[in-house]
């Protein structure tokens, strides 16, 4: 995977997992450091969010709990969409700019 590549170049060198609970809620990307804290992202092929594609970040934040940071849903759209003050849609052309 590309992003365990990339992460090499960080101070932070984070574990990278896939996260699923067993009632089906997901996330793409969770990234843990070595205090344990967590950040969740999600990869969506649309132009366009709604509050159920942050479902599986949500749950993940619950199960996290104090050890949550943040989460993303990289998406095509065009704007930084605030979902919660620790979670966000942000297009994933940001990646590339500033």
């Amino acid at each position: 995977m590309e992003l365990r590549k990339q992460s090499t170049w960080s101070a932070t060198q984070p574990e990278i997992f896939y996260w699923r609970t067993a009632s089906g809620q997901e996330v793409d990307l969770v990234l843990y450091d070595r205090a344990g804290c967590v950040v969740g992202i999600e990869v969506k092929a649309s132009a366009t969010l709604r509050g159920n594609d942050v479902r599986g970040l949500r749950a993940l934040a619950d199960a996290a709990g104090k050890l949550w940071l943040r989460g993303l849903v990289l998406y095509t759209g065009a704007e930084v969409i605030p979902f919660a003050a620790s979670l966000h849609g942000v297009p994933i052309s940001r990646l590339w700019s500033e």
